[in-house]
């Protein structure tokens, strides 16, 4: 039988974070994508602490209106990247959570990387 989607999206993150770590100097920067919004974060994993986070559903991003989803999500990439070099994280590991590096996952990646962030 075959898997849902949600079923293969859960064991490919699985998959992927046997090997993605995030620590105090190179935290993960994760991704979540649902059908309206999208969201990042930037975590330290052996601290299990938050370092700075950005989501569509901010101010400076939701009042903007008639922009694409892809366009969101390149400025939640540009607006967690300008946070965390606030705080002064320069690299990251990239996690996209199962999901494909296409899209929206991948505009947020390059904004990111536009955004002053190495991975």
């Amino acid at each position: 039988m075959a898997l849902t989607k949600q079923e293969r999206r859960l064991k490919i993150k699985r998959r992927i974070r046997k090997r993605i770590l995030g620590t105090s100097q190179k935290p993960r920067l994760s991704v979540y994508r649902s059908n309206k919004q999208i969201s990042a974060q930037v975590i330290d994993d052996i601290n299990g602490v938050t370092l700075a986070s950005a989501t569509s559903r901010e101010k400076k991003i939701a009042e903007k209106a008639k922009i694409t989803k892809t366009e969101q999500a390149s400025l939640v990439g540009k607006l967690v990247a300008e946070k965390a070099t606030e705080k002064g994280i320069s690299t990251v590991v990239f996690d996209r959570n199962g999901f494909l590096y296409h899209g929206r996952v991948k505009a947020l990646a390059d904004a990111a990387r536009e955004g002053g962030l190495k991975f």
